[in-house]
């Protein structure tokens, strides 16, 4: 059991601005709908709960935390809050201190709007690590529309290309990338606390809209664990999900429809 063991950190602060019509935290959309698509049971939430791998469990919080926070009160969690969104970075660095107090050998990374994952591809992500320190998942969808890719060097991967740098390169450039990514990471907890402190000391300053104006704020990336990694000759690696759909982000209507309708396929 211990090798099939692992601490666990879920992102699940955001407020998720493209679900339109939906003022809660999407975590909490229901796999199985009732009333309507955002009224039902199964939240995606408990249902990632259920596949994770055994090992303490912490979640993210800040959009609708209370709500959150009663939902999954029946588990045994730690909320780490978030105080401001400031990224995928920003979440990671706010779960720091579980991360720092739990003893996990191995730590997986993944997100509360992408529920379909399989339990055996955390499993899969765990016993890679094995072999590498950290541990990207990767997939190959029909569109890559703006994922971030991963530039890979044999089995490991050197950085992870953001669309807005990708998709000026050549085609042939383009072409040599293969796999997007998830989101979704596993890594060797005591070789990942050094860089949490890097990932704070070093944040992004990036233009967003809020409340009608364009500001100027702060924000960083897991992603750039995956460089600072590779820059030290840490091996990165990466697996490759099923399908597309396991990895799927639910942040639309459309893509809520699409998730529960895959459930119902898989478990109804």
């Amino acid at each position: 059991m211990k090798d099939r063991s692992a601490g666990s950190v879920i992102l699940a602060a955001g407020r998720g601005s493209r679900m339109r019509g939906f003022p809660g935290n999407k975590t909490l959309l229901p796999l199985v709908p009732a009333e309507s698509p955002f009224i039902g049971s199964e939240p995606f939430l408990l249902h990632i709960l259920r596949t994770l791998p055994p090992g303490p469990r912490a979640i993210v919080v800040h959009h609708e935390e209370e709500a959150v926070i009663k939902a999954t009160a029946e588990w045994d969690i730690t909320y780490c809050h978030q105080p401001e969104l400031n990224g995928t970075g920003g979440a990671l660095i706010a779960a720091q201190d579980f991360l720092r107090e739990i003893t996990s050998e191995n730590i997986v990374l993944t997100m509360g709007d992408i529920p379909l994952v399989h339990p055996e591809t955390y499993l899969r992500m765990i016993t890679q690590l094995k072999k590498d320190d950290l541990v990207v998942l990767g997939f190959e969808p029909l569109d890559r529309r703006q994922y971030g890719m991963l530039e890979t060097d044999g089995d490991h991967v050197s950085r992870i290309i953001e669309w807005q740098y990708w998709k000026d390169f050549s085609k042939e450039a383009q072409q040599s990338l293969r796999l997007c990514n998830s989101g979704i990471y596993a890594a060797k907890r005591k070789t990942l606390l050094p860089y949490l402190d890097r990932l704070a000391s070093h944040p992004h300053v990036v233009e967003k809209e809020r409340d009608g104006n364009l500001q100027q704020v702060k924000e960083f990336f897991i992603t750039d664990v995956v460089a600072s990694m590779h820059e030290d000759a840490v091996p990165v690696g990466y697996i490759t999900a099923e399908d597309e759909h396991e990895v799927m982000g639910v942040d639309t209507f459309s893509a809520l429809k699409t998730a529960q309708r895959i459930y119902a396929e898989r478990f109804l």
